[in-house]
């Protein structure tokens, strides 16, 4: 059997709530003077308390010195190993947004960049963070690509993100993305990496070219790249696996996407912590598990911005009396990937995990953060081993074996 056909399995129904509380980017590295990482340094009197009276570790997203993508990273937390569950960003991103992504459908993620006019090269690979109002008139604009033999969707997702997906007979995934990931390099070609891919490569590639040219005028966003090309796998769901009704509270549409590819309640909710913290309150009693996911920690520890990355940090702790005040059985608070602000991009390093539940042994650690987690309980763990814990702690897994 597979690990999730063992959960099946196991599963048993019980009146607990579950909390699994994501700081996207969450871990990082030391940077201050004294050699503080951003949660180190930040002022968390409430997570620190909760530290103390909970079992803390450090986790791994996919393996060790494999940097995740945010789509693994979440699959991972959800307990889908993303080695074996591959899922593109393209099918989170328009999942996300709502959109009646069909099975043969094929998805990216689009990001607009900024071209040097001359050379052709990247120079900024989120055209200035654009605002959404900006990138939906892009979107509108690009509407008027035509391809041979497929319908083409272009849908505005936030600021420079869009997604693109093509519909037709005979298309197929296995595709590689555009992005160089870095500045000062080109675009890319869409490639197939399996031969059925081959006719799909050539659509996308014909539409960049269209699309570039429709752009060359639209400084900073002149230019646009393609990530995540997929079409939907269809995976096995919470709600299945665990028999758990399931609520996701997040603000960015690639989030809610994943949350909704598996089989989770996306709620409605507000743009700030404080609006996701209410969301949670007033669905309280509908759903036995939900995912709170927090945004900003990791726009910030990409753009190379400590403070900043420090401050979400303190605004999650500062709501954290809210949060607790509905007594969940269990809450866990970690990441999906670190993001450190030294870096500014996502990095392989292994995230702090807090575990606080009734039925625990709390481990001595007093501070949540990434060295006094290397010392906790839970020792070093894998993303995917954080639902068969929290199951465990809320009553609602069934012993293994006679």
């Amino acid at each position: 059997m597979t690990d999730l056909n063992v959960m099946r399995t196991l599963a048993i129904q019980a009146d607990t709530k579950i909390i699994l509380l994501v700081m996207d980017g969450l871990g990082g590295l030391p940077q201050t003077p004294d050699g503080r990482t951003e949660l180190e340094a930040a002022h968390t009197p409430n997570l620190d308390a909760l530290a103390a009276r909970s079992i803390c570790g450090m986790s791994t997203a996919v393996a060790p010195g494999i940097t995740p993508g945010s789509g693994p990273g979440h699959l991972a937390l959800f307990g889908y190993d993303p080695l074996r569950f591959e899922i593109g960003r393209g099918v989170l991103e328009a999942l996300g947004i709502g959109f009646d992504l069909q099975p043969q459908d094929v998805a990216a993620r689009g990001n607009f960049c900024t071209l040097d006019p001359e050379t052709g090269l990247i120079t900024d690979r989120r055209a200035g963070r654009i605002p959404t109002e900006v990138g939906a008139r892009l979107c509108e604009k690009l509407r008027a690509i035509h391809l041979p033999g497929v319908e083409t969707f272009v849908e505005p997702v936030k600021e420079y993100r869009f997604v693109l997906v093509l519909r037709g007979a005979g298309l197929a995934d296995g595709l590689t993305e555009t992005d160089p990931q870095q500045v000062g390099k080109p675009p890319l070609p869409v490639q197939p990496t399996r031969p059925e891919a081959a006719r799909t490569a050539e659509l996308l590639n014909q539409w960049l070219a269209e699309a570039r040219r429709l752009l060359a005028d639209e400084y900073p966003a002149n230019g646009c790249n393609l990530r995540g090309l997929a079409q939907d796998p269809g995976l096995p769901t919470m709600p299945d696996i665990y028999g758990l009704r399931c609520g996701a509270i997040a603000t960015y549409p690639m989030y809610r996407g994943v949350a909704k590819l598996a089989g989770m309640d996306v709620l409605p909710t507000g743009q700030t912590i404080e609006d996701e913290v209410e969301t949670l309150k007033t669905y309280w009693q509908d759903y036995d598990f939900f995912f709170f996911h927090v945004k900003k920690t990791d726009s910030a520890g990409e753009d190379g911005d400590f403070d900043r990355k420090v401050a979400v940090i303190e605004n999650v702790d500062r709501v954290m009396p809210d949060i607790l005040a509905l007594e969940p059985d269990v809450i866990i608070i970690s990441g999906d990937h670190s993001t450190p602000a030294v870096w500014k991009s996502h990095s392989w390093h292994e995230l702090p995990v807090l575990l606080g539940a009734k039925y625990i042994c709390p481990d001595g650690v007093t501070a949540f953060g990434e060295r006094p987690c290397m010392a906790g309980g839970l020792g070093h763990i894998r993303h995917v081993d954080f639902l068969p814990l929290a199951m465990a702690h809320a009553g609602r897994l069934a012993k293994f074996g006679a």
